[in-house]
């Protein structure tokens, strides 16, 4: 974790030593796993919080968007259309055509120089990428050719492997001369701070719809250059009115309006954003990636600036209301376990304006990513073998029949019945004709065996035809596939230091992901799991997760999955809990 840090602040020499530590915490968990991309190239990815914070690429560091969302500045950044990042999530690369010229200039770069890429009108980065080429060639380009290989975006794998949250709505800077003495001359005038979020998205004003993408990303960078002024000079002039009469009405104190700000993002985010299978939730992770993404555009959380001064404070004081419990599962590390959904306070609350249809799609979006998994119905089949013909050619059956169990065990009886082959001094025992003898006696038997139970019978004749099984998913057509259906194995294995990993296979013959299974896994134990390809398979993938986690696994899979205990091999695996004192 030392040398992590060093390597961070080498990397990012804009970070302080407060935002270091923050970045690459003491105390809390942080979980390293390795992917493999498209290309085939090894990535290590660090975990903090359940969401990627780095990825390293032959020993080089990388932030992903989740920290750029915490550290907006920690890049120069470079804004592009809102509809290039539907390319850019697909794998393209950002072209300098669709690169947005900024007023006051672009940020100075060298080729090779790691950046942001970020959203007119929004500071937020939903891209990092590597510059082509310096500034000043892209300029004496006259902005034509590839500017920035993209390395990670907002909605790739990457950022699935976090908890998916949307970018949260950062204004941008103000960096025009003429905007700084306008917004001073109205502070001035105000006697107050006001916060005023300037929109410079020209696609509001010029009618676009007609164009190709690439016609209007040139069309908006010259109309960009000569009506820029005037749309920031007009929503400027409008947003001041508002602020001013906001202000006019608001005779809150900015204390009181932070707390009232916090109030409004707690209810918030726990009536749309928080789900009970997300419980136990670290309360660091609550703030930044919950309520920070529920704060209106143009205002900023503070904590400092409330009357809490802790974030502690304020669910302490949330607690007393009965609304969450809060807990200090690890030493020095609080988290939210338990909510109250049903507390008047959370059932009152309306989310406020333009946030309702953004907080309905990511609903439905946890709705489709959480749908509920359901046990596949399982039926052992049989089939008839060349050697089994003679006995059930009667009953019309050929070669490769498929037959259950309970059709197996009529027929034979028929057969029986038919022949009149029960034994007339004791009707438990069936008399072993020429055909049952050929069909379930071994050579050795022939001589020796002249009646058989009808137990003993029945098995004989099982285990003699060919093993099949029916797997029927829900929603979908049964599927027969040879041989026994093989179980969820679970074993425990021994690394080095003496450490010990879990080990779960064959989840996909039961409709598992295994991928999805290792997530749920690593955010339940909050230890690190990967997916590997099993040794000796083209197909199947294992999951490993960090010590003994088979009491968890059991859990999951026999109560939550509701899958059988005789399809789950190596449950009695599971550490023996010592007896409390």
């Amino acid at each position: 974790r030392r040398k992590l840090r060093t390597d961070v602040a080498a990397a990012f020499p804009n970070l302080s030593a407060e935002q270091l530590t923050e970045f690459i915490p003491n105390k809390e968990e942080l979980n390293v796993i390795k992917i493999y991309s498209h290309k085939g190239e090894a990535v290590t990815v660090y975990m903090n919080n359940r969401n990627p914070i780095l990825f390293e690429i032959e020993k080089a560091l990388y932030p992903t968007v989740y920290t750029l969302w915490v550290y907006p500045d920690l890049l120069p950044a470079f804004s592009t259309w809102p509809p290039v990042l539907q390319k850019l999530a697909g794998g393209a690369d950002l072209m300098l055509p669709g690169v947005v010229v900024p007023s006051s200039g672009f940020p100075q770069v060298e080729r090779g120089t790691l950046c942001a890429v970020t959203l007119l009108g929004n500071r937020a980065p939903v891209a990092v990428a590597v510059a082509t080429m310096s500034t000043a060639e892209m300029l004496a380009a006259g902005m034509k050719g590839k500017g920035f290989a993209v390395l990670h975006t907002y909605l790739d794998h990457l950022w699935e492997y976090g908890d998916k949250s949307y970018p949260p709505t950062l204004a941008p800077l103000v960096t025009d001369s003429a905007e700084k003495e306008s917004t001073e001359d109205e502070e001035e005038m105000e006697g107050k701070e006001p916060v005023i979020s300037i929109s410079t998205d020209p696609l509001q004003h010029v009618d676009v719809g007609d164009l190709s993408l690439k016609e209007r990303d040139s069309c908006a960078i010259l109309m960009g250059k000569e009506e820029l002024h005037e749309n920031r000079a007009a929503e400027t002039a409008e947003d001041a009115n508002t602020e001013v009469h906001q202000e006019a009405e608001d005779s809150r104190t900015p204390q009181e309006q932070m707390d009232a700000l916090f109030n409004q993002c707690f209810f918030h985010a726990l009536k749309c954003k928080v789900k009970k299978s997300d419980l136990p939730l670290l309360t660091s992770t609550f703030l930044r990636s919950h309520m920070f993404s529920c704060c209106p555009a143009g205002q900023q959380l503070d904590i400092k600036k409330s009357s809490y001064k802790k974030f502690s404070k304020f669910l302490q004081c949330m607690q007393h209301q009965k609304i969450l419990q809060v807990k200090e599962l690890n030493k020095g590390v609080e988290s939210i376990v338990e909510v109250d959904w049903k507390h008047p306070d959370i059932k009152a609350f309306a989310v406020p304006e333009g946030f309702s249809s953004a907080s309905a799609a990511q609903d439905s979006k946890n709705e489709d990513r959480e749908q509920v998994y359901r046990a596949p119905e399982i039926i052992p089949l049989y089939g008839v073998s060349a050697k089994m013909i003679p006995l059930f050619q009667e009953s019309g059956h050929r070669k490769g029949s498929i037959l259950s169990s309970s059709e197996v065990r009529n027929i034979i009886i028929n057969y029986v019945k038919t022949n009149e082959l029960v034994d007339e001094t004791n009707k438990n025992f069936v008399k072993v004709n020429a055909i049952l003898c050929d069909c379930l006696l071994d050579k050795s038997e022939q001589d020796e065996i002249s009646n058989l139970k009808w137990d003993e019978l029945l098995s004989r004749c099982l285990e003699r035809l060919q093993p099949l099984h029916q797997v029927t998913f829900f929603g979908k057509k049964p599927i027969v596939r040879k041989g026994n259906i093989e179980p969820i194995d679970i074993t425990i294995a021994q690394r080095s230091s003496n450490k010990k990993v879990t080990i779960i296979k064959n989840l996909e013959l039961y409709g598992l992901d295994p991928q999805c299974v290792a997530n749920i896994l690593q955010q339940k134990v909050q230890a690190s799991a990967t997916i590997a390809p099993v040794p000796g398979t083209k197909d199947r993938v294992q999951v490993q997760i960090q010590g003994n986690q088979i009491h968890h696994l059991a859990k999951m899979l026999l109560e939550e999955y509701q899958l059988p205990r005789k399809y789950i091999q190596g449950l009695e695996k599971a550490p023996k809990l010592g007896r409390k004192k």
